[in-house]
């Protein structure tokens, strides 16, 4: 299977469609001075396993949220008949994330969180969000009841901080333009979560290299719109929200991954920053809009 290239030569950036070659298609990506990054299309576990040890200085991603979308392919995370199958599947891919990071490395993880479906085995089309229609939801989690917040986010930051991660911050992703929720017995969920985790206790954290107003250290609310893409029919990562978290952690030149890269929004953030990056995508409709949308072509 060869390896394509991808936008112009000077981004430095290659598409493999597949796991087969890995090694010999994109070996010279961990060489010193290498200025190429990547886009791979395949499972998460089974690339990163094929990657070499402590080459990352950073992952910044948003993996599939717990029974809120059907992305119609085989493989996916998120519809699990179980919350604990779920939290499994994604600590072992953080595992190997943290396998793949230098030792000073950091992991940037936005998790959204989701409610018990009370029964239904199904979700109606949402006439603001048609996509949100399922027709198949997993069960409620064994303890809770209809109409539960999970906590998906704390459950997920709690077992990867038992996996071995340190758990630094808890950031708030204030969205001002959220999307309006016909619900009339609870207010409208206008946040997410975004965990700082790191691999070590000393871990590289450049606090001058992003600061807040009037120069204040940066705090953990962070005020950022959502954001839409055209050729997008799912919710996409906002550049926004991942620039302070590359900035923070890396320098130019250091390689950033994203095993979830959806979109491609890591990776136009990453080489607009000088920074170079590797993304890891299971679905091939998404990255071939990942990969117009690093071509320019898709309106970032």
């Amino acid at each position: 299977m060869a390896t394509e290239m991808l936008f112009s030569q000077t981004r430095g950036c290659i598409l493999s469609r597949g796991i087969s070659k890995l090694g010999n298609d994109f070996g010279q990506l961990f060489f010193p001075g290498s200025t190429d990054s990547i886009l791979i299309a395949g499972d998460s576990v089974k690339v990163l396993a094929r990657l070499p040890n402590k080459v990352f200085q950073t992952c910044v991603t948003s993996p599939p949220y717990w029974s809120l979308r059907d992305y119609n392919i085989e493989g996916q995370i998120g519809l699990e008949r179980s919350l604990d199958s779920y939290l499994k599947k994604l600590v072992e891919v953080f595992d190997q994330v943290k396998r793949v990071l230098r030792d000073d490395g950091t992991l940037w993880l936005n998790i959204g969180d989701s409610y018990t479906s009370g029964g239904r085995t199904w979700r109606a089309p949402d006439r603001k969000n048609p996509v949100r229609a399922m027709e198949e939801r997993p069960p409620t989690p064994q303890g809770l009841k209809a109409k539960d917040l999970i906590g998906v986010p704390w459950r997920l930051a709690f077992a990867l901080q038992t996996a071995g991660w340190y758990l630094r911050a808890d950031i708030v992703w204030n969205k001002p333009n959220c999307q309006p929720e016909s619900v009339k017995d609870r207010p409208t969920r206008s946040h997410e979560y975004l965990f700082l985790f790191s691999k070590s206790e000393h871990y590289r954290y450049d606090h001058r290299a992003v600061r807040g107003p009037n120069n204040r250290n940066t705090r953990t609310v962070w005020d950022i719109n959502t954001f839409a893409i055209r050729a997008a029919h799912f919710a996409t990562f906002p550049p926004a929200l991942v620039k302070p978290c590359i900035g923070l952690s890396t320098r130019p030149g250091d390689l950033v991954l994203d095993p979830f890269i959806g979109s491609g929004t890591t990776g136009v953030v990453a080489y607009d920053l000088g920074r170079r990056f590797v993304g890891i995508e299971l679905n091939p409709e998404y990255i071939h809009i990942a990969e117009r949308r690093l071509n320019g072509a898709v309106l970032r």
